[in-house]
């Protein structure tokens, strides 16, 4: 299954889903932090190179969050129901 482009907006609501700074995405995903600023104020997209928008995303669904594709609804984020999300550091 391919998984689609994560936008800004999901990104940002991720984050705030786990109450992470973009300095803890950026420890988290070993990139600097005004890289996840920049793709987080992107209007269309973000401005991540595909290796950086991997380390996003997994750095995001190992902490629990899970991205919802756009099936109508629009996409979204939401966090998974095991509750083995990684606390805050």
């Amino acid at each position: 299954m391919k998984k689609h482009m994560l936008s800004s907006a999901q990104i940002r609501a991720a984050r705030a889903l786990l109450r992470w700074s973009a300095a803890d995405l950026a420890k988290e995903s070993a990139l600097g932090a005004n890289t996840i600023r920049r793709a987080e104020v992107a209007e269309d997209g973000t401005s991540l190179t595909a290796a950086n928008e991997l380390a996003v995303r997994r750095a995001l669904e190992a902490a629990g969050v899970e991205f919802i594709d756009e099936n109508g609804g629009g996409p979204g984020v939401r966090l998974r129901k095991s509750g083995k999300e990684k606390p805050r550091k």
